[in-house]
Protein backbone atom coordinates (compact mmCIF):
# COMPACT_ATOMS: atom_id res chain seq x y z
CA UNK A 1 0.00 0.00 0.00
CA UNK A 2 2.87 2.33 0.83
CA UNK A 3 4.35 1.77 -2.62
CA UNK A 4 1.06 2.82 -4.25
CA UNK A 5 0.85 5.96 -2.11
CA UNK A 6 4.46 6.79 -2.97
CA UNK A 7 3.58 6.32 -6.65
CA UNK A 8 0.62 8.67 -6.38
CA UNK A 9 2.78 11.31 -4.67
CA UNK A 10 5.51 10.87 -7.27
CA UNK A 11 2.95 11.18 -10.09
CA UNK A 12 1.66 14.41 -8.55
CA UNK A 13 5.16 15.89 -8.23
CA UNK A 14 6.07 14.86 -11.80
CA UNK A 15 2.93 16.44 -13.23
CA UNK A 16 2.97 19.61 -11.14
CA UNK A 17 6.69 20.06 -11.67
CA UNK A 18 6.26 19.51 -15.43
CA UNK A 19 9.05 16.94 -15.50
CA UNK A 20 10.64 17.16 -18.95
CA UNK A 21 11.16 13.42 -19.38
CA UNK A 22 7.59 12.59 -18.34
CA UNK A 23 6.20 15.26 -20.66
CA UNK A 24 8.36 13.90 -23.48
CA UNK A 25 7.19 10.28 -23.15
CA UNK A 26 3.57 11.39 -22.65
CA UNK A 27 3.56 13.57 -25.76
CA UNK A 28 5.28 10.85 -27.80
CA UNK A 29 2.71 8.31 -26.58
CA UNK A 30 -0.09 10.61 -27.73
CA UNK A 31 1.62 11.34 -31.04
CA UNK A 32 2.39 7.72 -31.96
CA UNK A 33 -0.86 6.18 -30.74
CA UNK A 34 -2.99 9.05 -32.03
CA UNK A 35 -1.48 8.86 -35.52
CA UNK A 36 -1.77 5.05 -35.57
CA UNK A 37 -5.42 5.29 -34.50
CA UNK A 38 -6.16 7.89 -37.18
CA UNK A 39 -4.60 5.75 -39.92
CA UNK A 40 -6.37 2.62 -38.67
CA UNK A 41 -9.66 4.54 -38.62
CA UNK A 42 -9.33 5.31 -42.33
CA UNK A 43 -8.06 1.86 -43.28
CA UNK A 44 -10.39 -0.03 -40.96
CA UNK A 45 -13.54 1.92 -41.78
CA UNK A 46 -13.01 1.76 -45.53
CA UNK A 47 -11.99 -1.89 -45.47
CA UNK A 48 -14.79 -2.88 -43.10
CA UNK A 49 -17.42 -1.04 -45.16
CA UNK A 50 -16.26 -2.66 -48.40
CA UNK A 51 -16.26 -6.15 -46.85
CA UNK A 52 -19.68 -5.59 -45.23
CA UNK A 53 -21.32 -4.36 -48.44
CA UNK A 54 -19.58 -6.51 -51.04
CA UNK A 55 -20.54 -10.02 -52.05
CA UNK A 56 -17.70 -12.27 -53.18
CA UNK A 57 -16.53 -15.88 -52.82
CA UNK A 58 -14.75 -16.48 -49.52
CA UNK A 59 -16.33 -13.47 -47.80
CA UNK A 60 -17.04 -15.40 -44.60
CA UNK A 61 -13.42 -16.55 -44.53
CA UNK A 62 -12.24 -12.93 -44.87
CA UNK A 63 -14.56 -11.79 -42.06
CA UNK A 64 -13.31 -14.65 -39.87
CA UNK A 65 -9.74 -13.64 -40.66
CA UNK A 66 -10.46 -10.02 -39.67
CA UNK A 67 -12.16 -11.11 -36.44
CA UNK A 68 -9.21 -13.35 -35.60
CA UNK A 69 -6.80 -10.48 -36.30
CA UNK A 70 -8.60 -8.36 -33.70
CA UNK A 71 -6.75 -10.41 -31.10
CA UNK A 72 -3.28 -10.23 -32.66
CA UNK A 73 -0.61 -10.45 -29.91
CA UNK A 74 1.42 -7.20 -29.99
CA UNK A 75 4.70 -9.11 -29.65
CA UNK A 76 3.89 -11.08 -32.81
CA UNK A 77 3.15 -7.84 -34.64
CA UNK A 78 6.38 -6.37 -33.30
CA UNK A 79 8.34 -9.42 -34.48
CA UNK A 80 6.78 -9.27 -37.96
CA UNK A 81 7.40 -5.53 -38.38
CA UNK A 82 10.96 -5.86 -37.05
CA UNK A 83 11.73 -8.63 -39.56
CA UNK A 84 10.28 -6.54 -42.40
CA UNK A 85 12.36 -3.49 -41.41
CA UNK A 86 15.55 -5.36 -40.41
CA UNK A 87 18.74 -4.61 -42.32
CA UNK A 88 18.23 -7.76 -44.41
CA UNK A 89 14.46 -7.44 -44.55
CA UNK A 90 12.34 -6.54 -47.59
CA UNK A 91 11.77 -3.00 -46.29
CA UNK A 92 15.31 -2.36 -45.01
CA UNK A 93 15.74 0.49 -47.50
CA UNK A 94 13.23 2.52 -45.50
CA UNK A 95 15.78 2.70 -42.64
CA UNK A 96 13.11 3.42 -40.00
CA UNK A 97 13.66 0.63 -37.48
CA UNK A 98 13.95 1.98 -33.92
CA UNK A 99 12.13 5.17 -34.85
CA UNK A 100 8.69 6.56 -33.94
CA UNK A 101 7.62 5.85 -37.54
CA UNK A 102 8.21 2.13 -37.04
CA UNK A 103 6.15 2.31 -33.85
CA UNK A 104 3.29 3.96 -35.75
CA UNK A 105 3.40 1.17 -38.35
CA UNK A 106 3.32 -1.56 -35.69
CA UNK A 107 0.48 0.08 -33.78
CA UNK A 108 -1.48 0.63 -37.00
CA UNK A 109 -1.22 -3.10 -37.72
CA UNK A 110 -2.59 -3.78 -34.23
CA UNK A 111 -5.44 -1.26 -34.36
CA UNK A 112 -6.65 -1.67 -37.96
CA UNK A 113 -8.23 -5.14 -37.51
CA UNK A 114 -10.02 -3.91 -34.37
CA UNK A 115 -11.54 -0.96 -36.20
CA UNK A 116 -12.26 -3.07 -39.28
CA UNK A 117 -13.99 -5.83 -37.33
CA UNK A 118 -16.25 -3.43 -35.45
CA UNK A 119 -16.94 -1.53 -38.70
CA UNK A 120 -18.06 -4.72 -40.43
CA UNK A 121 -20.43 -5.52 -37.57
CA UNK A 122 -21.75 -1.94 -37.48
CA UNK A 123 -22.52 -1.78 -41.20
CA UNK A 124 -24.05 -5.27 -41.24
CA UNK A 125 -26.26 -4.33 -38.30
CA UNK A 126 -27.99 -1.59 -40.30
CA UNK A 127 -31.48 -2.37 -41.71
CA UNK A 128 -31.04 -4.56 -44.83
CA UNK A 129 -33.32 -2.37 -46.97
CA UNK A 130 -31.63 0.90 -46.03
CA UNK A 131 -29.14 0.54 -48.88
CA UNK A 132 -31.91 0.08 -51.44
CA UNK A 133 -33.89 3.01 -50.05
CA UNK A 134 -30.90 5.34 -50.34
CA UNK A 135 -30.23 4.26 -53.92
CA UNK A 136 -33.93 4.60 -54.78
CA UNK A 137 -33.80 8.25 -53.68
CA UNK A 138 -31.20 8.91 -56.38
CA UNK A 139 -27.98 8.70 -54.38
CA UNK A 140 -24.83 7.48 -56.11
CA UNK A 141 -22.94 4.50 -54.68
CA UNK A 142 -20.25 6.68 -53.01
CA UNK A 143 -23.04 8.79 -51.47
CA UNK A 144 -24.80 5.63 -50.33
CA UNK A 145 -21.64 4.36 -48.65
CA UNK A 146 -21.09 7.74 -46.94
CA UNK A 147 -24.68 7.78 -45.63
CA UNK A 148 -24.33 4.25 -44.29
CA UNK A 149 -21.12 5.18 -42.49
CA UNK A 150 -22.85 8.23 -40.99
CA UNK A 151 -25.73 6.02 -39.88
CA UNK A 152 -23.28 3.68 -38.15
CA UNK A 153 -21.24 6.49 -36.58
CA UNK A 154 -21.95 5.55 -32.95
CA UNK A 155 -20.44 2.04 -33.09
CA UNK A 156 -17.65 3.45 -35.30
CA UNK A 157 -16.74 5.85 -32.49
CA UNK A 158 -16.63 2.82 -30.21
CA UNK A 159 -14.23 1.28 -32.75
CA UNK A 160 -11.98 4.34 -32.44
CA UNK A 161 -11.97 4.03 -28.65
CA UNK A 162 -11.19 0.31 -28.85
CA UNK A 163 -8.41 0.90 -31.37
CA UNK A 164 -6.84 3.71 -29.35
CA UNK A 165 -7.08 1.71 -26.14
CA UNK A 166 -5.42 -1.25 -27.84
CA UNK A 167 -2.36 0.72 -28.98
CA UNK A 168 -1.82 3.28 -26.21
CA UNK A 169 -1.53 0.44 -23.69
CA UNK A 170 0.59 -2.04 -25.68
CA UNK A 171 4.24 -2.48 -24.84
CA UNK A 172 5.68 -5.49 -26.70
CA UNK A 173 5.61 -4.11 -30.23
CA UNK A 174 6.75 -0.65 -29.10
CA UNK A 175 9.87 -2.04 -27.44
CA UNK A 176 10.70 -4.37 -30.33
CA UNK A 177 10.40 -1.83 -33.16
CA UNK A 178 11.20 1.31 -31.18
CA UNK A 179 14.00 0.14 -28.92
CA UNK A 180 12.86 2.26 -25.94
CA UNK A 181 15.48 4.92 -26.72
CA UNK A 182 15.46 7.74 -24.19
CA UNK A 183 14.24 11.02 -25.65
CA UNK A 184 13.41 9.41 -28.99
CA UNK A 185 11.23 6.28 -28.86
CA UNK A 186 10.48 5.91 -25.16
CA UNK A 187 6.74 6.04 -24.41
CA UNK A 188 4.71 5.64 -21.23
CA UNK A 189 4.35 1.86 -21.42
CA UNK A 190 7.98 1.13 -22.25
CA UNK A 191 9.17 3.61 -19.61
CA UNK A 192 6.96 1.87 -17.02
CA UNK A 193 8.47 -1.52 -17.87
CA UNK A 194 11.99 -0.09 -17.65
CA UNK A 195 11.42 1.60 -14.28
CA UNK A 196 9.85 -1.59 -12.91
CA UNK A 197 12.84 -3.62 -14.05
CA UNK A 198 15.15 -1.16 -12.29
CA UNK A 199 13.15 -1.45 -9.07
CA UNK A 200 11.91 2.16 -9.23
CA UNK A 201 8.37 1.15 -8.32
CA UNK A 202 7.28 4.63 -7.22
CA UNK A 203 8.13 6.12 -10.62
CA UNK A 204 6.70 3.08 -12.44
CA UNK A 205 3.41 3.49 -10.57
CA UNK A 206 3.48 7.22 -11.31
CA UNK A 207 3.88 6.55 -15.03
CA UNK A 208 1.11 3.95 -14.85
CA UNK A 209 -1.22 6.45 -13.20
CA UNK A 210 -0.42 9.07 -15.84
CA UNK A 211 -1.18 6.48 -18.56
CA UNK A 212 -4.51 5.61 -16.96
CA UNK A 213 -5.47 9.27 -16.60
CA UNK A 214 -4.49 9.93 -20.22
CA UNK A 215 -6.59 6.98 -21.46
CA UNK A 216 -9.53 8.14 -19.38
CA UNK A 217 -9.39 11.71 -20.68
CA UNK A 218 -9.20 10.65 -24.34
CA UNK A 219 -12.00 8.12 -23.96
CA UNK A 220 -14.09 10.60 -21.96
CA UNK A 221 -13.87 13.12 -24.81
CA UNK A 222 -14.80 10.47 -27.39
CA UNK A 223 -17.64 9.23 -25.17
CA UNK A 224 -19.06 12.76 -24.86
CA UNK A 225 -19.01 13.08 -28.66
CA UNK A 226 -20.59 9.64 -29.03
CA UNK A 227 -23.39 10.31 -26.55
CA UNK A 228 -24.18 13.66 -28.12
CA UNK A 229 -24.73 11.83 -31.40
CA UNK A 230 -26.97 9.23 -29.75
CA UNK A 231 -30.62 9.42 -30.88
CA UNK A 232 -32.96 10.65 -28.16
Amino acid sequence: MELILDGIRTAWHLLVGLDREVLSVTLLSLKVSGLATLISLVVGTLGGTVIALASFPGRRFVVSLVNTSMGLPPVVVGLFVTIMLWRNGPLSSWDILYTPTAMVIAQTVIASPIVMGISIAAIQNLPPNLRLQILALGASRPQMVWLLVKEARLPLLAAVMAGFGGVISEVGASIMVGGNIKGYTRVLTTATVMETGMGNFDKAIALGIILLVLCFLINFILTVVQQRERPR
